[in-house]
């Protein structure tokens, strides 16, 4: 095995989580830009990677760093994951570590509305739950999903 095949295997993966059956895994989806070099253009290549996760500590859109396994659990598990980088909720500059909305940092906003009065209307984002208020109505990512075998009358939340 060469040098490069050798250091390679040590390499951190950046990925976002994806909701997957496997048991003790998470599916995660790697984004690559490849060049074409007829049009002289990048265009989106995705692989995805199942990283051994038995705590289960990523959630469902969540970006995480995997890195690969010395041996491989299964045929499919080939990767570890290391850490949750960003979870999914709160935007955080990666640079400055603050907290973002849209285009300023949640700081200007208090400042602003210090200076001209808060509405009473006004969203505070230090009440809400860290991965928004939906958790359980409409964003069913902390469920255990599973297949859907078939299409009935009673409602299958956590199918795919």
């Amino acid at each position: 095995m060469s040098k490069i095949a050798s250091k390679s295997k040590h390499f951190l993966l950046l990925g976002q989580c994806l909701p997957c059956l496997k048991q003790n895994a998470s599916k995660i989806r790697v984004r690559k830009m490849v060049l074409d070099t007829n049009l002289n253009m990048y265009f989106r290549k995705d692989k995805i990677y199942f990283a051994h996760d038995p705590n289960k500590v990523c959630k469902s859109g969540d970006v995480v760093l995997i890195k690969e396994l010395d041996k491989k659990f299964t045929t499919l598990i080939t990767h570890s994951v290391e850490e949750v980088v960003f979870p999914l909720g709160d935007v955080v500059d990666p640079i400055t570590g603050k907290k973002c909305v849209v285009g300023k940092y949640r700081e200007q906003i208090d400042e602003a509305n210090a200076l001209y009065g808060k509405k009473e209307t006004a969203f505070d984002y230090d009440k809400a739950p860290a991965r928004g208020k939906l958790e359980g109505t409409k964003d069913f990512t902390h469920g255990v999903t599973y297949i859907k075998y078939h299409e009935g009358e009673e409602e299958q939340p956590f199918g795919v």
